[in-house]
């Protein structure tokens, strides 16, 4: 089963119930179904991770955790897949969250270059809010979906290569009748 591959990435639950933005979700993170290692729970986690992960929000994680508590899937992949963005990745991801917005409003691109710098954003927030907004509202989905899929077809396709190989190791080990 993928579970063992699964659980060398994600963070024990001693870890995560310790962490400083998830202690306001309290006696909630003491909910069994969101520690299960099962193709459900996975690949729930896989969407409501990937989803929040293109939503430029602060505390992305409490939003995934939130989601994986109310949809009871498994939190820690959902609370881990948040750092996809992370300071390196946000610029280039936004951005083409910000493209996508415009090419859904129709709108032309007014932001051309980029300047790391909390000026640089307030002066640009009033023009690039919408489009952003849309495109990462849209680019969370198709990305919480394509991981929602891929990880059901994955673990489908992980379970049947394991019992296609006991099938043909048990059919190895039949004493032939000759």
């Amino acid at each position: 089963m993928p579970k063992k591959f699964i659980k060398r990435f994600i963070p024990s639950h001693t870890a995560i119930k310790n962490h400083r933005f998830l202690k306001v979700f309290g006696d909630l993170l003491h909910d069994p179904n969101l520690w299960h290692l099962n193709r459900r729970s996975v690949a729930g986690a896989f969407f409501w991770g990937l989803f929040w992960a293109a939503i430029p929000i602060p505390l992305q994680m409490g939003a995934a955790a939130a989601s994986a508590i109310f949809c009871r899937v498994n939190l820690p992949i959902a609370v881990a897949l948040v750092w996809l963005t992370n300071p390196l990745t946000m610029p280039p991801v936004f951005y083409f969250n910000y493209l996508v917005g415009t090419w859904i409003l129709r709108r032309p691109v007014e932001v051309t270059h980029f300047q790391p710098s909390l000026a640089w954003f307030e002066s640009v927030v009033g023009q690039i809010w919408e489009p952003l907004m849309i495109g990462s509202g849209v680019v969370g989905l198709i990305a919480g979906l394509l991981g929602y899929v891929g990880m059901r077809a994955f673990w489908r396709w992980h379970v049947l290569s394991q019992f296609k190989r006991r099938q043909a190791s048990r059919v190895d080990k039949t004493p032939s009748t000759n």
